[in-house]
């Protein structure tokens, strides 16, 4: 008989804790464990809760973080089973017979709740922050491996899916230099991540930092999915340089397929930004495939360096030396050669050009205007940049 009268007792109990869990959302009534029978238990003896019920809240606090439980919820079940239970109290039931023990009771029953409330959310957030460390830290390492190509292929794949990453496509990478170097903890990821997903969020990309430069891994199908991304990269980048006065190139490595692909993109992203830097190259966006022919030169180092000392030494003799003569020509090439746009790009008269082109041709033997030897002369000039000739002893 006493089993059955418990099990009656038991019935508002479980009731109220449906109706709280529905009032929350729908969570599951284990995460209030014993807290209604305690805290019926606790206002029944006029006393605050214990020490050891407090931890056990604590534990209930942190089931919840590691189950993706929000916080607001997790509050709404307590609360709301609390605010229920209150009419099942027999100090409410019996209040006509002693008015004074309800007063006892809700004292009893907030300062209950209050302490339930603050180890509930103590335990939540001490949870949340070590799976928040748990989740930048594995991301680090996912994103070493995946742009290193040193890892373990198949794990790198298996990985990605937790970060939004079907690898099983092409991805492409954009590599971000500024002269503010970028962090994780930057804003500037959240804006790209945005501007590259769009309103519904259902782009796959992934956005970071790494060794002080923005890194952007995203599906390349076609060559019209990578120039939107560009595009929005470049957008939202731009906006920030617009604000803060920063100065930033974009590099472009070409589509690869699987985890491989995303580390070969990644240094071509890089060799992009680096072949820019030593051409002086002027666009805010360097794609690598405008740039194979420098590494084709590059690939062949002992022939450009032969190249360069066969045809260019002779400049060293020039008044002033070789630099102002490799400038006209590299400005030159650069125009397409037109001799006014290279004047106004270097501040100089056409004629000053013009001399200048002239002094090439009676050093090296090689007239611009010849096509045959302009060729020569432009590979030389390029390979020049790039070997960082004459200051290099290669």
């Amino acid at each position: 008989m006493a089993h059955q009268s418990d099990q009656a007792g038991d019935e508002p109990q479980r009731r109220v804790a449906d109706l709280a869990a529905e009032d929350a959302g729908g969570l599951s009534t284990e995460l209030l464990g014993d807290f209604l029978d305690v805290l019926s238990s606790a206002v029944s003896d006029g006393r605050p809760l214990t020490r050891r019920q407090l931890r056990t809240l604590r534990t209930h606090g942190d089931t919840a973080a590691k189950q993706g439980v929000a916080l607001r919820a997790l509050l709404d079940l307590y609360l709301s089973s609390a605010w229920r239970l209150w009419r099942t109290l027999p100090a409410i039931m019996n209040a006509e017979r002693d008015p004074g023990a309800v007063v006892t009771a809700g004292e009893v029953m907030l300062h209950a709740v209050d302490d339930a409330v603050a180890e509930l959310a103590e335990g939540f957030q001490l949870a949340r922050r070590t799976l928040v460390r748990a989740e930048v830290s594995a991301r680090r390492e996912f994103v070493d491996d995946l742009l290193s190509g040193s890892a373990d292929v198949a794990g790198v794949l298996g990985r990605a899916t937790n970060f939004g990453l079907d690898l099983s496509g092409p991805h492409a990478v954009i590599v971000v230099d500024a002269t503010t170097p970028f962090t994780d903890g930057g804003s500037v990821i959240a804006d790209v991540e945005r501007a590259v997903e769009g309103s519904k969020g259902d782009s796959e990309v992934m956005v970071a930092s790494k060794e002080g430069r923005l890194v952007v891994v995203f599906a390349a199908p076609s060559h019209q999915a990578v120039t939107h991304v560009v595009d929005r990269v470049s957008i939202a980048t731009g906006q920030r340089r617009t604000t803060e006065g920063w100065t930033h190139r974009l590099g472009v490595g070409r589509p690869g397929q699987s985890g491989a692909g995303v580390a070969s993109s990644y240094r071509e992203a890089l060799d992009a930004l680096e072949l820019a830097a030593k051409l002086g190259l002027d666009t805010q966006v360097v794609d690598a495939r405008d740039l194979l022919v420098y590494r084709v030169l590059l690939d062949d180092r002992p022939a450009i360096t032969d190249l360069v000392d066969t045809v260019l030494t002779p400049l060293l003799h020039a008044r002033g030396g070789a630099e102002p003569l490799l400038d006209t020509l590299l400005a030159f090439f650069s125009s397409g050669g037109n001799s006014a746009s290279t004047a106004r790009a270097m501040h100089l008269s056409v004629r000053a050009v013009t001399y200048r082109l002239a002094r090439v041709a009676e050093l090296t033997g090689h007239d611009v205007a010849d096509p045959s030897e302009r060729f020569a002369l432009q590979a030389a000039v390029y390979g020049a940049r790039l070997l960082d000739w004459p200051h290099s002893a290669y």
